[in-house]
């Protein structure tokens, strides 16, 4: 059995915007995020990431930026990073998914391809919906709290994916 972070795109690994993050020229990498990174990968964690990606569905980008954007962070972050599943799909535009966060079908599918058991692993994320998602399987949850951002029902809160690493590696 593996240990896991499934970690959010936009919010945690890159700065989020409203007009949506697809373009490499927008891909803001926080400062932290690849020592972050590389700490957890150090302590054994398969890094994961699970993202929702509306814009594929409403036709403002395609799977081919989310994956140059995906291509650009792991070079940026030493390609510590093992895999990324997305959902495309928007119950607005296209269908409903329970890819979508905060169904949990993008986790399960990701649990059962590497082998991963809840009890170790952990899902980050910087919106209630990553949160759910992730209670639905069963793996601690790590709110990413920005700004005045009331805090949900995660197991532990960090206002940036440093601080929120070194709460999972001191973790008891």
């Amino acid at each position: 059995m593996n240990k896991c972070i499934f970690l959010d795109r936009d919010g945690v690994l890159n700065e989020d915007r409203p007009d949506y993050v697809y373009r490499i020229e927008d891909f803001i990498i926080p400062d932290g995020v690849p020592e972050a990174l590389r700490l957890l990968k150090e302590a054994g964690y398969l890094l994961i990431v699970i993202t929702n990606q509306a814009g594929i569905a409403k036709g403002l980008y395609t799977r081919d930026d989310v994956m140059k954007c995906y291509d650009y962070l792991q070079e940026q972050c030493g390609h510590l990073i093992d895999d990324i599943y997305y959902c495309p799909h928007h119950p607005s535009y296209d269908t409903q998914s329970l890819t979508r966060k905060p169904g949990s079908l993008l986790l399960e599918k990701a649990m059962a391809k590497y082998n991963i058991t809840p009890d170790e692993s952990w899902m980050i994320g910087d919106a209630p919906r990553d949160i759910q998602a992730g209670k639905r399987v069963g793996v601690r949850t790590l709110h990413i709290v920005h700004n005045a951002e009331l805090p949900t029902d995660s197991d532990k809160q960090a206002p940036n994916l440093l601080e929120a690493s070194k709460l999972v590696l001191n973790y008891t």
